[in-house]
């Protein structure tokens, strides 16, 4: 009879046992629910936040765009309206003709640029490298961007070694580094500022070197000068912030040619300096 007892009374602890055991299972299985759930909704959260800022980044980029596209347009619908005026005037019409073809070459290069940094993302840069002489390319990239330096009253300055400097290479790509360069420099250099352009040679390479004395670079954002649609709050602050785009495709540019870029500055408004560096060649490559 009492074993008969204490073996119904250990059935029931053993009951009551797994019946606790079962009960916490299914409180942790539920607690290990209910944080799933917690992190799921968390993360929700978090991406929705990051539509959010990436739709409001979206929305300044297009804002910035316009307004970057809308500023040639006044020059070019001026001049446009002041050629059958000046066609007894031939200086005014060079003139004329010059704001325009300025400013076109401003659009052009701005839309080369967006096209460029969408293809940058996908790592669908085209480069067509063959052996070419550098200093024509440099003269040209010195033309497109010489109206907005005049317009700026900005005195330019080159120094160039005699002799030939070939380099292996894109000559559309590379007209487009130097002429971002150079722009980059007016844009932020003050009217009547100081602009350079200084080519040397090393063993085997060549060095394009941009300087300007204009409002410079601060020490946080020298690092991160290079990076896509970012700007410095000290050049966000100046009229002509623009996009943030070309010394990203500058970079990755003379990536694809092999070569490197750096920049320097001193810090704000002590000017700064853009130095590209490409392999040379004597007659071709080896």
């Amino acid at each position: 009879m009492n074993a008969g007892l204490s073996h119904r009374a250990e059935m029931h602890a053993l009951q009551v046992e797994l019946a606790r055991t079962r009960a916490l299972a299914l409180a942790l299985a539920l607690g290990d629910e209910n944080r799933k759930l917690l992190i799921a909704a968390g993360a929700s959260q978090s991406r929705e936040a990051e539509a959010q800022d990436a739709q409001k980044r979206q929305t300044a980029l297009l804002v910035m765009v316009a307004h970057e596209l809308r500023n040639p347009l006044m020059p070019l619908r001026l001049a446009a309206h002041m050629l059958d005026g000046a066609r007894g005037d031939d200086a005014g019409h060079a003139r004329l003709q010059a704001t325009i073809k300025g400013q076109v070459a401003q659009m052009s290069r701005l839309i080369n640029d967006l096209v460029d940094g969408s293809r940058m993302g996908a790592g669908n840069f085209r480069l067509e490298r063959t052996l070419v002489e550098l200093v024509p390319l440099l003269d040209l990239a010195i033309e497109t961007s010489r109206p907005r330096i005049d317009a700026r009253r900005q005195r330019f300055s080159c120094a160039m070694p005699s002799g030939t400097l070939k380099v292996l290479g894109d000559a559309v790509r590379l007209v487009q580094v130097f002429g971002n360069l150079l722009d980059n420099a007016s844009k932020y250099t003050q009217e009547g500022g100081d602009i350079a352009l200084e080519v040397t040679r090393g063993a085997g390479v060549v060095m394009v070197c941009v300087r300007d004395n204009g409002i410079g670079i601060t020490q946080e954002a020298l690092p991160l000068v290079f990076g896509m649609f970012v700007r410095d709050a000290h050049a966000a602050a100046s009229d002509s912030a623009g996009l943030g785009i070309g010394l990203a495709v500058v970079q990755q540019l003379v990536k694809a040619h092999e070569g490197t870029v750096i920049a320097r500055s001193p810090g704000k408004n002590l000017g700064s300096e853009f130095v590209v560096t490409l392999h040379a060649y004597a007659s071709g490559p080896v």
